[in-house]
Parts: structure tokens; C-alpha cells; sequence
């Protein structure tokens, strides 16, 4: 007869949630830019310098803040330069070149990125 361990948590679909939290993390780069343009334009006078399809600056100044609050308090140094490193740089970058550059092993690399993502998406209110 098996042990059912008890958890107050409910299960997750990680792949799921890998998929989400890189997308965000990905298209937070822009939005960050997008944000920084729209102060620029302002502060220079000009408010419609490009056509806009979307009115949803509110949206995505609020992402961008809990995005920005979650990657500062909810990740320790490591966990925070695997998420830079990996979804923050301008080039593609693979898991492998990271662990070693960062003189991690696989094991403790794949650990730490698991556990970042997790964090940011329950800082995020995802899971």
C-alpha cells in the first residue's frame, strides 16, 4: 500500500508554466523599451510619433512593474542571472553555454532555472 504524500499545493503543469513565464519574460523586453519610448515622446512633446493599434499602456506599465518587483524580490543571485542571462539577452542563448560560463554543473543549473521560474510564477499569481 503506497504513501500519497499530502501537498497544499495542487498539481502544476511545469512545461506549462515554462512556456507562459518565457513567454512573458520575452516579451517584457519590449514592453520595457515601449514604456521608456512613451516617456521619451512626452517628455519631448510628441504623442503620436507612430500609429498605435493598442490602448493599453496601463496594462502594460502594471506588467512591467510586477515583472520588475518580481524579479527583485522573489529570486536569489544565481536564479537572477540564469533568467537574465537566458530570456534577457539579445542573442539566443543555450542552457549548456550558461552552466558552464556560470561553472554551475547541469544538474545544479537545471535546479536553480526550475526553481526561478516557479518563483516568478507565483510572485506573478500564475501558479
Amino acid at each position: 500500500m503506497g504513501v500519497k504524500q499530502l501537498s497544499v499545493f495542487e498539481e502544476v503543469n511545469e512545461k506549462e508554466v515554462r512556456r507562459i513565464i518565457a513567454k512573458e519574460l520575452k516579451q517584457y523586453r519590449a514592453l520595457k523599451v515601449a514604456i521608456q519610448n512613451k516617456t521619451e515622446r512626452y517628455q519631448e512633446g510628441v504623442e503620436d510619433l507612430f500609429p498605435s493599434f493598442s490602448r493599453k499602456e496601463k496594462e502594460k506599465e502594471l506588467k512591467v512593474r510586477q515583472i520588475d518587483r518580481a524579479l527583485d524580490n522573489a529570486l536569489d543571485e544565481i536564479e537572477l542571472q540564469i533568467i537574465k542571462q537566458k530570456y534577457f539577452s539579445s542573442t539566443r542563448v543555450k542552457d549548456i553555454n550558461l552552466y558552464l560560463d556560470m561553472g554551475l554543473t547541469k544538474d545544479r543549473y537545471y535546479s536553480h532555472k526550475r526553481q526561478a521560474i516557479l518563483l516568478i510564477a507565483t510572485a506573478l499569481d500564475i501558479i
